[in-house]
């Protein structure tokens, strides 16, 4: 939806054909026993004036032939621990079923055309479909599966001219993200002579002649200095046919390397709307006047809030939190946008504004209450016309239109229903389903889903969803699986994952825990679970176990927990901090050395969320917490599978390799074959975001045989 202002940045291998390896002192040898033991080989650190030993510093080094040699080890021992399992065939069988029930998006209006991309049974990547009309016969325009045999090459991003004519779209290898343009014709599917590299998540703002567009591009190696390649986005100006190397740079020069632009042409092509995100909880926004040929203007007033927009007719409507921490939306003429000008006419209520577009001349706002989706419809004004009815309590997880069309849609899911497009009647504001995506051999009826709130260390009211078959009995000894994010402004809402029924099925409850750090309730809910205020969300997630403990889902011996990304930080923080608590974790491409994760990939982006060990403040609250600095010797941790991936680019797999090293050294359990420290490195592949199909498959293969065995499930 046009006007979204939740700017979500890019937070969330090469593997060796030879399992031997040479004698090394960096590999102290395998026991049959237990895994292959790397080497400490401590260095000591003086930060903050704190003496901080690291013994597996060399691990940050993926290209040594030491860290290879551990790495192939490890992956050995990893596969002699999960490829035995009882059950594994029959559980791959079924995760393949499972994962062959698609996706599909909401659409994308260009003139008389409707682009949405759908996946299908075992295709490995989204195909992005093009219709004539909104009934008309679907085309296939972009399929990348038949640009890698193994489905690697991952379709990450497009977007259609306003006429519909042409189409750009990203395309990126083995789950690096960073996106290479096309152009495609949309009549003849040509393909145009424009390809432009380094445009990983790009924002594409369409002149309405076609004759070229607004875009966002990264530095190629060598044009800012080694390693930065990774900050410095720019707008810059396409025209196409046009040389991209002398494509103008529009804005972004000069300035910090860490904002974030984003780019949006008023209908006229008169007004660039430049939306700049520095961190999570600011941005600014700055107005170009295209006509005039003047410089872009900042209209924001540098205060720490969020913002964002679209501007239709001379007028721009904003959606901000500034001074309303559950958002506001405001409009003001483009010819006089100071703040001062600007007008309220949407004001804060109860649940948490997300984003407002306009659409036939109208107003579709998105809201989120406890966790679940609302659609508003309103004048310009900011007149409340209605609610739009949802086909159950869920998730939008797209909505919109144009701003001169009739046509508006809606995606919508659950943790019980796929994914399903609606189509919505502005008129009486009915909605109608427009496509969806089948589930042979799931019957919803059979299961039920609950929220539950329980209070956290502080007080604090938190909400939980429960999800499980019907007539399920609190015997205490459940098989249950807790997962939790809590960060970067990210709500956990119901939505549909076919391979959670593979849990479900075998008697097992699924729990999703909304914690502080989120956007569940506004940024006043994020600002509560960031910086200095992040124990907060591992508190809310102790809590949330214990909850499911006292009501007898489950018992500590039958209680697991998974999460990736800033949740795979989560579950080191959990692992850590309650080893007691929980049987077994699934810890996915975390953040774990927090004293030094800012050194690596783009994580310096992430520094307004977490804070810096380089700042003496903001020191003591991430040591305090760090994963990686609070592995105590001796200690019987829960059976821990860390999964990451050679080709992330958001976070590094040196967390996940060091944090396993120093618990198979050090835990009580670090040797044993009965309750493992795991690590796991996936190839051709990243954070996750295009991963094929096949791929998923191989990891939730692992996940759930591990969870099953060391939950003592059949």
């Amino acid at each position: 939806m046009s006007g979204g202002v939740r700017l979500l940045f890019l937070l969330f291998f090469c593997v060796f054909a030879v399992a031997l390896f040479a004698a090394d002192a960096s590999v102290s040898g395998t026991d049959a026993a237990g895994p292959p033991l790397a080497q400490p080989k401590p260095v000591v650190d003086v930060v903050q004036g704190h003496h901080i030993s690291d013994p597996y510093r060399w691990l940050e080094d993926s290209a040594s032939v030491e860290t290879q040699q551990w790495v192939s080890a490890e992956l050995n021992y990893t596969r002699s621990m999960l490829d035995p399992l009882r059950g594994r065939a029959e559980l791959h069988t079924r995760l393949a079923q499972l994962l062959a029930i698609g996706t599909i998006s909401a659409p994308q209006i260009g003139g008389k055309y409707f682009f949405y991309t759908r996946r299908d049974g075992s295709q490995n990547q989204p195909v992005l479909f093009v219709r004539e009309g909104v009934n008309g016969k679907d085309r296939a325009l972009v399929d990348v599966n038949a640009l890698a045999a193994d489905g690697t090459v991952a379709l990450d991003w497009w977007t259609p001219s306003e006429d519909g004519k042409y189409v750009t779209y990203g395309t990126s290898p083995s789950g690096s993200e960073m996106s290479t343009l096309h152009v495609i014709e949309t009549t003849t599917g040509k393909l145009l002579p424009d390809q432009i590299e380094r445009t990983r998540a790009a924002d594409i703002a369409w002149k309405l002649d076609n004759s070229g567009f607004f875009y966002t591009r990264y530095p190629k190696k060598g044009d800012v200095p080694e390693g930065e390649e990774v900050y410095h986005r720019h707008v810059f100006y396409h025209a196409l046919g046009a040389d991209s190397a002398k494509d103008p740079d529009i804005f972004g020069a000069g300035r910090d390397p860490q904002d974030w632009p984003g780019v949006a042409l008023s209908n006229d092509d008169r007004w660039l709307l430049i939306s700049v995100a520095q961190g999570w909880t600011k941005s600014e926004l700055y107005l170009q006047d295209l006509k005039a040929g003047s410089a872009p203007v900042r209209i924001t007033d540098g205060k720490n809030f969020l913002y964002g927009g679209e501007i239709v007719n001379g007028k721009i409507f904003i959606t901000t939190n500034e001074d309303a921490p559950r958002y506001r939306a405001f409009s003001v003429d483009a010819s006089a946008p100071a703040r001062a000008n600007w007008k309220e006419i949407i004001p804060q209520n109860d649940a948490v504004l997300q984003g407002v577009g306009v659409v036939n001349g109208q107003l579709l706002a998105q809201y989120e209450k406890s966790a679940s989706s609302q659609l508003r419809l309103l004048d310009t004004s900011g007149k409340v016309l209605g609610d739009i009815q949802l086909p159950a309590i869920g998730t939008v997880f797209a909505s919109g239109g144009k701003w001169n069309r009739k046509e508006a849609f809606f995606a919508f899911h659950s943790f019980t229903i796929p994914d399903s497009i609606y189509q919505v009647n502005l008129s009486d504001r009915s909605s109608a389903l427009w496509a969806k995506v089948d589930a042979p051999g799931i019957d919803p009826d059979k299961y039920e889903v609950q929220q539950v709130w329980f209070n956290s260390k502080d007080g604090t009211h938190i909400p939980m969803f429960v999800f499980h078959k019907k007539g399920l009995q609190l015997n205490g000894r459940n098989p249950t699986l807790l997962t939790g994010y809590g960060g970067f402004n990210v709500s956990l809402t119901p939505d549909f994952r076919g391979d959670r029924y593979a849990w479900l099925e075998h008697g097992g409850v699924f729990a999703v825990a909304n914690l502080r750090g989120g956007a569940e309730f506004g940024e006043d809910w994020h600002r509560a679970g960031m910086l200095g205020k992040k124990q907060n969300v591992f508190d809310d997630f102790i809590a949330a176990a214990e909850f499911l403990i006292s009501q007898k889902y489950t018992d500590k011996e039958h209680l697991a927990i998974r999460g990736g990304s800033n949740g795979g930080l989560l579950m080191g923080a959990a692992l850590t901090q309650r080893p007691d608590l929980f049987r077994a974790v699934v810890c996915q491409v975390p953040l774990l050395d927090m004293l030094r994760y800012q050194n690596f990939q783009i994580a310096k982006l992430w520094i307004p969320e977490y804070g810096s060990s380089e700042d003496p403040k903001q020191f003591e609250w991430i040591y305090a917490y760090s994963p990686y600095h609070h592995v105590k010797a001796g200690t019987e941790y829960p059976a821990t599978l860390f999964m990451t991936a050679e080709s992330d680019t958001r976070v590094d797999p040196m967390h996940a390799k060091k944090m396993a090293a120093l618990m198979q050294a050090e835990a009580a359990n670090g040797k044993s074959r009965e309750r493992p420290i795991l690590l796991r490195i996936d190839t051709k592949a990243g954070h996750g975001v295009g991963k094929p199909i096949t791929k998923q498959v191989e990891d939730l293969t692992d996940i759930y045989s591990f969870l099953f065995w060391q939950l003592g499930m059949n």
